[in-house]
């Protein structure tokens, strides 16, 4: 994708990035065995970026609460991309992100927790 990156520009490239660790994360933390696989593919239109694992349990968006560590994977995902899903498989699934070229980006309010003492 960095290759891309001046088709892409700074930001869609950034956010891309970014999904495409989430999904690959998810599919690392989660399907636990056999082989995953990531591509991205670039049209006119959009970049699809697509991880496959070997696990057959269904993604869900979630917000966890504040003091949980993990849990906000595909919530970054769902709010970066303009479409995203998962497709099943014989052999497990496809999770996949896609981000228009021509849209623009949504801003993301990050909430940093205070330390407690």
């Amino acid at each position: 994708m960095r290759e891309w990156g001046a088709a892409l520009g700074p930001a869609l490239l950034d956010a891309a990035v970014l999904v495409a660790a989430e999904l690959i994360t998810n599919a690392v933390r989660h399907a636990h065995k056999g082989p995953i696989t990531a591509g991205a593919y670039l049209s006119d239109e959009a970049l699809r970026i697509a991880v496959v694992d070997t696990s057959f349990d269904i993604p869900e968006v979630g917000l966890p609460d504040a003091e949980e560590e993990n849990g906000r994977g595909l919530f970054l995902v769902a709010a970066l991309a303009d479409r995203h899903g998962f497709d099943p498989l014989p052999s497990g699934k496809r999770c996949w992100a896609e981000l228009d070229l021509s849209a623009p980006l949504p801003i993301i309010a990050t909430h940093v927790p205070q330390m407690r003492s």
